[in-house]
């Protein structure tokens, strides 16, 4: 083993930029040789096989927040939390299997999921649907770059803003030259360094403890509590983070895109199966590191206990590959995002403007994202923690699920029906939620609350409503307009 100490500035800084414009240069090497359209460039119409689908699917959701989130929920929620959130890691991907059938059924050309509610609710629906979604992928974006330059600092001493704006430029640089055919080329290269790294953080977790029966051994004398499948509290930690995810997963655009980036039904259905089932197990790992922090190094920092558990033995080679780790699970994530909102900008405004060109399209939507960006760094740069506003994005999109997908399968669901149940969904769930700074010990009940409210609103108005014309199916089609010219 080689003795561990952390990098210098300038080694740091070094192994930094050089891996992220490896990335960079890759994706942007492939989409030199696709020429896209605007079609192409924002959703690459029956591109990609079930294993192409699978591959970008895990990399995109298996983003830098893997090595902080589950082992931090493992020292307070125990075993119970840890499934719960390998479950819920899970359910998104599953939930469009059926969700992204029906959307290809009702709209073959479509591009996004406010294309479905524009044409199915309406303005006023769009508009909410438009501001969830869109602070949700903030959110998720600033999410990640915070937590690549905190894995940063605990290897190296490059300031945080340094980080962020390394990884945001060469994330940046590929994705809006590329679209999501880069995207998706670089989670491909990124899957194929991101698992063997990941096997072999674990193995050495593994030699670090001993195997399982120390933790279990030492847990048992020293917080039982955490091995406790009955534990009220992590059975609640459990179901929380299983509802949040699964309710707000569903509502990002990278997954949307991927629907219609599939060949076919069968493609997508098997990629979204795969790629859901194959991201459980490294999130079920990666929180087990958690219960053998708090079995073997309790009193120390819960936020890094995989770090403070394993970074003593790791040797040189594998803490400098922490660094394109990192990169991979952040870029991987971020590029998503970003090819989710640039096509957002492109189909919507689009449609608002339909005599704007789609050369005119694609060069708003590269710019409009380079703005965004710009926040996201300064927000990564402070170092905060943007669990809160996570959980209130969590909040927003479990207000909107039920009254948004609901109307593929209902012709009766209407536009006010959707916009009432989620403004009472989500005036409900806020009376539940927690205030900054407050103990979180009402979030179960402020989701649930968010999520079935609706459920009721909607089947009180059905009830009430009963004179009402039915939706046509097929006028979703036809208000799609393909992108394929610029």
């Amino acid at each position: 083993m080689a003795s561990i100490a952390p990098l210098s500035f300038q080694a740091g800084l070094l192994w930094l930029v050089l891996f992220a414009a490896l990335f960079a240069l890759a994706g942007m090497a492939y989409a030199r040789r696709q020429r896209d359209n605007l079609e192409q460039f924002i959703v690459a119409r029956g591109s990609q096989g079930s294993i192409a689908t699978t591959a970008t699917l895990m990399a995109s959701a298996l983003g830098a927040w893997i090595l902080f989130s589950p082992p931090q929920a493992a020292t307070w929620g125990g075993i119970a939390a840890v499934v719960g959130y390998a479950l819920g890691s899970m359910s998104p991907r599953l939930a469009m299997m059926p969700l992204g059938q029906r959307m290809r059924e009702l709209i073959p050309q479509g591009h996004s999921l406010n294309e479905f509610v524009i044409a199915r609710y309406g303005k006023v629906t769009y508009l909410l649907t438009l501001v969830v979604m869109l602070f949700y992928m903030f959110i998720a974006m600033t999410a990640e770059i915070t937590a690549m330059a905190l894995l940063i600092t605990l290897v190296a001493p490059v300031p945080l803003w340094l980080t962020a704006a390394i990884v945001m430029g060469f994330t940046l640089l590929y994705t809006a030259y590329g679209g999501l055919r880069a995207s998706i080329f670089t989670d491909k290269v990124q899957i194929v360094l991101i698992v063997p790294v990941l096997l072999c953080l674990m193995a050495v977790g593994w030699w670090v403890t001993g195997g399982v029966a120390p933790v279990v051994e030492r847990l048992s004398q020293t917080a039982p509590q955490l091995l406790d499948w009955s534990s009220a509290t992590g059975i609640k930690a459990g179901v929380t983070f299983f509802v949040a995810i699964l309710l707000t997963e569903i509502f990002h655009q990278g997954n949307w895109q991927r629907v219609y980036s599939a060949r076919n039904t069968r493609d997508m259905r098997r990629g979204f199966l795969l790629g859901g089932v194959l991201v459980g197990p490294f999130i079920l790992a990666m929180g087990m590191f958690g219960l053998a922090f708090m079995a073997f190094t309790p009193q120390g920092d819960s936020s890094v206990a995989l770090f403070n558990l394993i970074m003593p033995s790791l040797p040189l080679w594998l803490v400098v590959a922490l660094i394109p780790l990192g990169l991979a699970l952040v870029m991987s994530s971020a590029d998503t995002v970003i090819s989710a909102v640039s096509s957002i900008v492109a189909v919507d405004v689009g449609r608002l403007y339909p005599q704007v060109s789609t050369a005119q399209l694609m060069r708003l939507s590269k710019w409009l994202i380079l703005l965004l960006a710009i926040p996201v760094m300064v927000v990564a740069a402070q170092g905060y923690s943007v669990l809160y506003l996570f959980l209130l994005a969590d909040l927003l999109c479990a207000a909107a699920a039920f009254p948004v997908f609901f109307g593929m399968y209902n012709r009766r669901h209407d536009g006010f029906d959707a916009a009432l149940s989620m403004v009472c969904g989500l005036t409900a769930g806020l009376w539940m939620f927690p205030l900054p700074g407050e103990p979180m010990t009402t979030l179960l009940e402020a989701f649930l609350l968010a999520a079935l409210v609706p459920v009721a609103v909607v089947g009180l108005l059905q009830l009430v409503r009963k004179q009402r014309q039915l939706f046509d199916w097929s006028a979703l089609a036809r208000s799609i307009r393909r992108m394929d010219h610029l």
